[in-house]
């Protein structure tokens, strides 16, 4: 599988600071995207961390998998999800013993959303309200859950959606890296196709998106005018969180 990336993060309009980091390797074919919380520059420290975190847990267990162009096996696609699971869970037991240590820090997080290209496969790593859509065909189709409340609510039929474009609990976040020293991680792996484009993207980018189709349409413009166009748009109807977009292509 050869694959390319681009990347980029704006603060938006209504932020004084970027709480938001992103991580773009084509070599590793791994691509991070973490929303950080928490006050006094804390959401910074925590979505930084984070990503560091996983990147060198990853980089260290790859070799260990074998080759990385052969196709997925079983037993490799559960080794995949338990590397970048550990890797995960790394990564919130470094943000949490940094909160303890330094008060100023305590209750900081941050979301998580990880994908590897492995083989002929796209394994990805869940945690917050982040997200990972696939773009195949001209259809976007969002891979990852949402660990909100209303997410939560929505799925277990207690509001509508509608009712939750209105809920005054929209950011209330269930899942977490770092507010505790361990997460529940979701993995999936998803079998790839040339043509395949993946967006990995906060919620101040996607919560400004009116639909799927949209997501698609973006992302079929592919490269470095897709996510600017993305970033733009976000900016345009609001800007009100940082923004950031990684889009990954399968060649």
């Amino acid at each position: 599988m050869r694959v390319r990336s681009f990347g980029r993060t704006d603060v938006g309009r209504h932020r004084r600071s970027n709480e938001d980091a992103f991580f773009c390797d084509d070599g590793l074919r791994l691509y991070i995207v973490a929303d950080g919380m928490g006050g006094h520059a804390a959401g910074e420290v925590a979505s930084a961390e984070a990503v560091e975190t996983v990147y060198g847990m990853v980089k260290r267990g790859l070799p260990s998998l074998g080759d990385p162009d052969e196709p997925l096996t079983p037993e490799k696609a559960r080794a995949v999800c338990r590397l970048i699971e550990g890797a995960i869970q790394a990564a919130t037991y470094m943000v949490f013993a940094i909160a303890q240590l330094e008060r100023d820090k305590n209750g900081m997080g941050t979301t998580l959303s990880v994908a590897l290209a492995m083989g002929d496969a796209m394994v990805t790593g869940q945690v917050g309200d982040s997200r990972i859509y696939q773009v195949r065909n001209g259809h976007a189709v969002q891979m990852t859950e949402d660990h909100t409340l209303i997410a939560w609510q929505i799925k277990n039929g207690l509001i509508s959606p509608e009712e939750a474009r209105m809920s005054p609990h929209r950011n209330v976040i269930t899942r977490a890296v770092g507010n505790r020293d361990y997460v529940e991680v979701d993995t999936s792996i998803v079998t790839t196709e040339a043509g395949d484009r993946y967006l990995l993207c906060s919620d101040g980018l996607h919560g400004y998106l009116h639909s799927e189709e949209e997501v698609a349409t973006i992302a079929e413009d592919g490269g470095e005018k897709a996510v600017d166009r993305f970033i733009e748009v976000a900016n345009q109807r609001g800007g009100r969180d940082n923004i950031t977009a990684v889009l990954v292509e399968v060649l």
